[in-house]
């Protein structure tokens, strides 16, 4: 048996429509990423229609994933900008990276002290009424200072 040699698969690009399709959302969010400069289409056809690399689906989940997992467009523009690049982080995008850290092992912490408390609450019963929930007194304790975000000033974004 001879083997035959490796021809890169010829992937044709996808129209709008397709995109929203294979990516599970609707057209309005894929216009919505491109004026937000999130996805940009690699190219128009003849009539005009964006036409988009075989990549883009990828792009787009990943955007709508981040979001449901609390990261703002803007932070999702930052990694974006960063894996575009493929090259070594600047100090922003790393300060930034840290701080998004810092932030999802707060929110585990936070999602630790509520199970504990749900299961809590399901093992020993409901609060009686003259107490604290400990649901609430899980997340309403005050933060370590590590978890506090400093006070915006009047004129920051």
């Amino acid at each position: 048996m001879v083997a035959s040699p490796r021809r890169p698969v010829e992937v044709s690009p996808l129209r709008i429509g397709e995109l929203a399709r294979e990516a599970g959302v609707k057209l309005s969010t894929l216009r919505f990423y491109e004026r937000r400069k999130l996805l940009l289409p690699m190219d128009r056809s003849e009539s005009g229609q964006r036409l988009y690399g075989p990549e883009a689906a990828i792009r787009v989940r990943f955007i709508r994933r981040s979001q449901e997992l609390g990261f703002t467009l803007k932070e999702v523009s930052s990694v974006l900008a960063l894996t575009d690049r493929r090259g070594t982080p600047t100090r922003d995008v790393a300060r930034f990276a840290e701080a998004k850290v810092q932030a999802i092992d707060a929110r585990i912490d936070d999602l630790r002290r509520m199970r504990r408390a749900i299961t809590t609450l399901m093992a020993e019963g409901f609060c009686p009424p003259d107490t604290v929930c400990p649901i609430q007194a899980s997340l309403g304790a005050p933060k370590s200072p590590a978890e506090r975000k400093p006070a915006k000033r009047r004129g920051d974004a």
